[in-house]
């Protein structure tokens, strides 16, 4: 108490001080003149001051006015005085800051750093105030702390310089992250506490996974981690579970985190019945089956959230774009039971005014809202939303698709839909050399634009050359040839090849081919179409031509002029066309040389890939493909050169490309009439990468074989491997690699452990 009263005492004195000299005697204002301005113009000042020219001036006014400077924070000192009736403001104006430098700082860079202090005050050429240094340390704590580095150092040093203003270095000892070493939960009985922090993102990290950050703890982290908690002991009918506390607790080291979660579990509830009520737009019944619940069972939240989502969605495919489910449950104590009441309203029925696209740069409107199945002017509808954003999602150019339905301010039966697309690489130039082992030296000069000049359209250009194959080829295809979704491709191509190069039988060709294709749609998923070949063909024979294709060429000639036609159909219902995580897409092919070519065959193929999400990071993949082909009329085989191989990327990795099957007489990969293989592979992003959505690891097995006829099959002659795989999409095209580990192999067959291919499709 003595203390405060010298304090105001002194500020007494001081204020009378200076206000003494200045205010003998009220007087009123003719002028205000402002000294010791540096940066700060006079006007600013006058803005400020409690006072203008013309008012009465006293005594009693003068620490009101110095105040009131005070508090713009601008200045370090304020004076005033009187010369005759002029009013002379002496300001001392507060250093600005000249420049900012960080050293030290690894996880969080310079740019980051800025914005934090920007916050709290701190930039280049702002004034600098010592007053905020503490906060501006406590903020780029908060930083670290946040990446777990609890044993941070921030120093920070101000330097004066001349003209007023200061330096500020800012040094940063980021030190170790702190590692979370123990989840603990108490107060848990019915479960244990392995299975409740199962699937927590905070904890320690297994010995496998040596990657990832869940042994970092963050803040936000653990509010996550509570909530999975309570949503797993709700979902079992732990109506009043409650979580009393959560501690956590750091080693004197900073390096060591303890988290204890503190619970209490209460009572388990049953579902005694539920009901609906409020406003019904179909029948009740009708509503009622879309309730997940069954009387009887253990009360469970999730079921009753997928019940609301079930009859939202089926009022959102109508118009009711924002319908209200409300599930009241009714507690009884005794029985430790539970009646739900799912209270309905589905509020205004709603058109779609206008869709919106954002985000897209290098493709037309019309490309994306040509996909679109929910039209303008039309009722909402939530299913044909969905439908469009699929549709949108699986375009090749695509890599994330948002819809937003946003509410019209005064108009209360509209919406709007916000489509916010981002998009990827559409196609690659590509011109370089490279090494194969199968091939040899390789030169590659290629253009594929699956998104031309921004519409849609896919036209596309290749030169490709190595010891086995010399490829010249030329392709377009309009996907939308007419509205409703008729696609049309042409295109051409000359194909030089020298087997033996390849590591099968030896024989040389040249082929020259044009086509023309059409793509109908049958439904959102279904799709068929064809294409017709007209191909010459021309075989050259050697010393080393195997005695199988000699036989081939003396039956039928070694000139060949076919025409082929190729039918399809295709199931597609992935999610995305690159890396898909659900759906599955199924294709049967069936190729035939039409009659009155020079050869006469047929092949049918069939290929189908199935895709399970795993949670949020691992996709189960099971696929396969079978194929049959042979000759009719004249022609005395499938021709060597159309016969099924198997082996490398596309079908068995672990064995060199086109290497499995029959072999000819002089011991080379022959193919045969019957192609059957199978793989499964579990997909997982890498753990290095930032944007998740350009790569992907794969462990898989691989299965299959080629044989000569499909009663040639026999399971022990099937080849398989195991391997680890990566996707990668660069700016140069699709990366494919593979490390694998054959079984059930043979000694004559050709492994090929380590593969890579460049500019391969996934």
């Amino acid at each position: 108490m003595v203390f405060i009263s010298i304090k105001r005492f002194m500020l007494g004195v001081l204020f009378a001080t200076i206000s003494l000299p200045v205010m003998a005697e009220s007087f009123r204002l003719q002028d205000i003149q402002v000294e010791g301005l540096e940066r700060i113009e006079a006007g600013t000042v006058f803005t400020y001051l409690p006072i203008k020219v013309g008012d009465e001036l006293d005594e009693n006014q003068t620490s009101n006015i110095i105040r009131t400077l005070y508090k713009t924070g601008f200045f370090d000192d304020i004076q005033l005085r009187r010369e005759g009736n002029v009013l002379v403001v002496v300001v001392k104006e507060k250093p600005a800051i000249a420049s900012i430098n960080f050293d030290g700082n690894k996880i969080l860079d310079d740019e980051q750093l800025t914005e934090v202090l920007t916050s709290v005050g701190i930039a280049q050429g702002r004034v600098f105030n010592r007053s905020v240094l503490e906060r501006l340390e406590n903020e780029l704590l908060q930083q670290y702390f946040a990446f777990g580095k609890y044993s941070v150092n921030i120093n920070t040093q101000v330097r004066e310089l001349a003209r007023n203003r200061v330096d500020v270095a800012i040094q940063i000892v980021e030190g170790d992250v702190a590692k979370i070493k123990q989840v603990r939960i108490v107060g848990n009985t019915s479960f244990e506490e392995d299975e409740l922090i199962e699937d927590f993102e905070s904890g320690l990290k297994p010995w496998y996974k040596f990657w990832g950050g869940r042994d970092r703890y963050a803040k936000q982290k653990l509010q996550g981690d509570i909530e999975i908690l309570r949503s797993h002991y709700l979902n079992q009918g732990y109506l009043k579970f409650d979580v009393t506390s959560a501690q956590v607790s750091i080693s004197p080291d900073k390096k060591d985190i303890f988290v204890t979660i503190n619970i209490n579990e209460g009572d388990q509830y049953t579902l005694e019945g539920f009901d609906l009520a409020g406003t019904f737009i179909f029948p009740k019944e009708e509503l009622m089956s879309l309730v997940h619940l069954t009387p009887g069972e253990t009360f469970s939240r999730g079921e009753v959230v997928k019940s609301t989502d079930a009859i939202s969605r089926r009022l959102g495919d109508v118009g009711y774009a924002f319908p209200n489910i409300n599930a009241i449950p009714e507690i009884d104590e005794e029985m430790k039971s539970v009646n739900v009441t799912f209270f309905i309203d589905p509020g205004k029925r709603v058109y779609v005014r206008r869709v919106n696209f954002r985000g897209h740069e290098a493709t037309r409107d019309e490309v994306y809202r040509r996909e679109l199945r929910q039209m303008e002017a039309g009722w909402y509808s939530q299913s044909k939303v969905e439908a469009s954003r699929k549709r949108i999602q699986r375009l090749a150019y695509v890599e994330s698709v948002e819809i937003e339905t946003l509410r019209i301010p005064g108009i209360d039966d509209f919406v709007d839909l916000d489509i916010i697309i981002t998009e990827r690489l559409a196609g690659s130039f590509n011109i370089g050399a490279g090494f194969s082992g199968s091939h040899g030296a390789v030169i590659t000069t290629s253009v594929q634009q699956e998104n031309f000049l921004g519409t849609g359209k896919t036209v596309g250009f290749r030169i490709n050359t190595s010891k086995a194959n010399t490829v010249y080829d030329f392709n377009y295809t309009n996907p939308y040839h007419t509205i409703d979704g008729v696609s049309r491709g042409f295109g051409a191509s000359y194909v030089s090849t020298e087997a033996s190069e390849a590591d099968i039988s030896d024989f040389d060709s040249d082929q020259y081919a044009v086509r023309v294709s059409y793509g109908i749609p049958l439904t959102e998923n279904d799709r068929i179409g064809a294409t017709a070949q007209a191909r010459h063909t021309e075989i050259d024979s050697n010393l080393n031509t195997p005695l199988e294709v000699r036989e081939f060429l003396v039956e039928n000639g070694d000139k060949y002029d076919n025409l082929t036609l190729t039918t399809y159909f295709t199931h597609d219902t992935r999610n995305r066309s690159l890396f898909p995580s659900k759906g599955n897409r199924q294709t049967l092919t069936f190729e035939l040389s039409v009659p009155g070519s020079d050869l006469e065959f047929y092949k049918l193929d069939y290929e189908n890939a199935f895709y399970f999400s795993l949670g949020k990071v691992f996709t189960l993949s099971l696929g396969g493909a079978i194929g049959y082909g042979d000759q009719y009329g004249d022609t005395s085989d499938l021709p060597f050169y159309e016969k099924f191989r198997a082996g490398g990327f596309s079908s068995v990795r672990g064995y060199e490309n086109n290497s499995l099957g029959p072999r000819d007489s002089f011991g080379d990969s022959f193919g045969g009439n019957f192609l059957t293989t199978a793989r499964a592979q579990v997909f997982f992003p890498p753990p290095f990468l930032d944007n998740k959505g350009r790569a992907r690891l794969a462990v898989f097995v691989d299965m299959g074989n080629v044989f000569e006829e499909y009663d040639d099959f026999e399971t022990s002659e099937v080849r398989g491997s195991v391997g680890l795989g990566v996707n990668w999409i660069t700016g140069i095209g699709g990366i494919s690699a593979a490390i694998a580990s054959t079984f059930n192999d043979d000694s004559e067959d050709d492994i090929d452990a380590f593969q890579f291919e460049l500019g391969t499709s996934f």
